[in-house]
């Protein structure tokens, strides 16, 4: 399945920040310990060579990525007329069958973390959700079977912490 080509500003910035830190910071100093450690002779057995080309291959692979991708992609920032209705970038507010109450934010494939309650546009649950408005109830098949949730709420500002 191809992946959506939309990102929120903020998970731009960090994708940017990412690819600075690894060419600016990162780059640089593993290049200057591979450097040292080449310069103590054989290299078959020096630890230090080894995992630093290693690592150097692993930051290359990931600034090539990176480079590549946030050309490709679009910042997307919410608009009035989409208030009242769930789309991407908006945080929504859920109640499942136990009456637990669960909050979403609707991102790109490339900036979703769980832990802070972002979901991918390309999921099945931000599929569904997706249009949708307060009070809408929402039926998501997940591996355990279908799960139901009601809408609450619908904001596309975040909440000041």
């Amino acid at each position: 399945m191809k992946k959506s080509n939309y990102i929120t500003r903020a998970g731009w910035d960090r994708l940017d920040k990412e690819l600075k830190y690894l060419w600016r910071v990162e780059r640089p100093q593993v290049t200057r310990t591979v450097s040292e450690a080449a310069a103590q002779g054989d290299r078959s057995e020096n630890a230090e060579y080894q995992y630093g080309k290693k690592r150097l291959r692993e930051i290359d692979r990931r600034v090539r990525f990176l480079m590549k991708r946030t050309e490709d992609l679009n910042i997307v920032y919410p608009d009035p007329q989409q208030e009242g209705r769930v789309f991407f970038g908006a945080w929504v507010t859920l109640i499942n069958e136990e009456d637990i109450e669960v909050v979403y934010r609707l991102v790109g494939p490339d900036e979703w973390d769980v832990k802070r309650g972002e979901i991918s546009i390309d999921s099945p649950m931000a599929r569904a959700l997706l249009g949708k408005t307060v009070d809408d109830e929402v039926v998501v098949k997940t591996p355990e079977g279908e799960r139901i949730f009601d809408i609450i709420a619908i904001r596309y500002k975040a909440i000041a912490k």
